[in-house]
């Protein structure tokens, strides 16, 4: 086997710019640009205090698992790992749950891109711009790991160049620095009903809605596994995400809430960032946003496509997948894998089209609560595989901080947030459409490893 690929027959194509620059800008979706709009509208200046709530979770699950993907380094990142920890079935129901997840995201970013050039080019029907762009890109990943490394690259560059543009106008503004700016000073965090508007209640909320903006953060410990040093690479993402949380997301936040009133409408209306461009007097704001939110989701949609196929991958290597899925070209890739990932993309695009509305909407609800169940995943595998590895005696190089302390208040943490959300009526039927797709997941698990069993079985009385 070639030096260029890894033992489980993916090239390590991705080269550290490519590794580093995913894991700087993985947490940089249009959620931030578009969706923290709403997410201020509802909790006033206080939303702060839930970005920086759900930002310090996704900190610590990190760093949980980069203790284990820095000791195993592996393509099926978490789910191994509770394969490994938990159990068989523990690791095909998140595997299959985190592929259901990024199975679902690619109809829905490609239909947000598509949206926007549409609105460019009025002649060209949203449902075409779609295929187009999820054809292109699907191509493009069939070919070699570069090409995905290579495009993300250029992807995530632009987003981080345009969040830093975006945090120096808006602390020029601040300080009144800038020229035809309509607004300066930091005075709306306070003078709007107060810091905290409308009570702790909808800061809590707004945790829910936020936690969800940091899905992603986790393809690195994915994508590392096709980089030489892989270990080196997961412990320098993971060691990064305190401070590109805390600049992308605070900072950023924070000059939204200083300059523009939280209970102004424009921000859930127009986004945030496009509000605060117009009235700081940045011509052309919105054509500026619309063209970082296309850059944006069509990365979120590179994204998708790699993740979903590499999980799929992963599982069949563990006979949990269909053996196809195993299949690599010359190059190092799961071409069925991106083919088959792409191709359930795709039924689900015809379902929105031609099945009853509710039937679409149960589908998307169904992962509605998947990144919370692979954070408690992660924190449970963690808590087992470290207890193991003391007993054998290993050196732990890199690991979670005060364990088990924080381990435990992470699992606690999630377990809380799930039960609000029962218990709130507008995250009730997530919570109920993922809870059954899990069970019936976790099902099928137990049914594939008793018919292994049953083979195994059979196999050693033939012997």
């Amino acid at each position: 086997m070639s030096s260029t690929h890894s033992s489980n027959g993916l090239e390590q194509g991705l080269k550290p710019r490519h590794v580093t620059m995913l894991s700087i800008a993985g947490v940089i979706g249009a959620g931030l640009f578009v969706g923290s709009g709403h997410a201020i509208a509802a909790a006033g200046p206080a939303v702060l205090l839930a970005y920086a709530a759900a930002g310090l979770l996704v900190v610590l699950v990190m760093r949980m698992l980069g203790e284990m993907a820095v000791a195993s380094p592996d393509t099926g990142s978490f789910s191994t790992y509770a394969d490994r920890a938990i159990g068989h079935w523990a690791g095909f129901t998140i595997g299959w749950l985190y592929w259901w997840f990024w199975v679902l995201v690619i109809p829905l970013e490609a239909n947000a891109a598509a949206t926007i050039l549409h609105a460019w080019f009025p002649g060209v029907e949203i449902w075409a711009f779609a295929l187009i762009i999820t054809f292109l890109l699907t191509v493009t990943n069939l070919f070699s790991v570069k090409n995905y490394g290579e495009f993300e690259f250029w992807f995530a560059l632009l987003k981080v160049v345009a969040i830093i543009g975006f945090i120096i106008v808006g602390i020029m503004a601040i300080f009144g620095l800038l020229p035809n700016s309509q607004v300066s000073g930091v005075s709306h965090i306070f003078d709007t009903q107060g810091f905290l508007p409308n009570g702790m209640g909808a800061v809590l909320g707004a945790i829910l809605t936020t936690m969800f903006s940091f899905m992603g953060t986790e393809i690195v410990t994915i994508a590392a596994a096709e980089s030489k040093n892989p270990g080196k690479q997961i412990s320098k993402a993971t060691n990064s995400v305190i401070w590109r949380i805390g600049l992308f997301y605070l900072v950023s936040i924070f000059i939204v809430v200083a300059l523009v009133p939280w209970n102004d409408p424009s921000l859930a209306n127009l986004g945030s960032y496009q509000t605060v461009l117009e009235r700081m007097g940045i011509p052309n704001a919105k054509m500026i946003v619309d063209i970082v939110v296309l850059v944006a989701v069509t990365s979120c949609l590179n994204s998708a496509l790699y993740t979903s196929s590499r999980m799929l991958f992963s599982l069949g290597k563990r006979g949990d997948a269909p053996a196809m899925a195993t299949r690599t070209n010359n190059s190092g890739t799961p071409y069925w894998a991106v083919m088959l990932s792409t191709g359930a993309a795709f039924l689900c695009t015809f379902a929105n089209y031609v099945a009853p509305a509710a039937v679409f909407e149960f589908l998307l609800a169904s992962s509605g609560a998947i990144a919370l169940l692979v954070y408690l995943v992660i924190a449970f595998s963690q808590l087992r595989m470290r207890k193991q590895r003391m007993a054998r005696g290993e050196k732990i190089s890199f690991s979670m901080w005060l364990f088990p302390g924080l381990t435990y208040a992470v699992i606690a943490f999630i377990i809380a947030a799930l039960t609000i959300m029962l218990f709130q009526e507008a995250h009730r039927v997530e919570i109920l459409a993922t809870g059954l797709l899990s069970l019936l997941v976790v099902a099928a698990g137990l049914l594939v490893a008793r018919r292994r069993k049953l083979e195994k079985g059979g196999a050693a009385v033939l012997s």
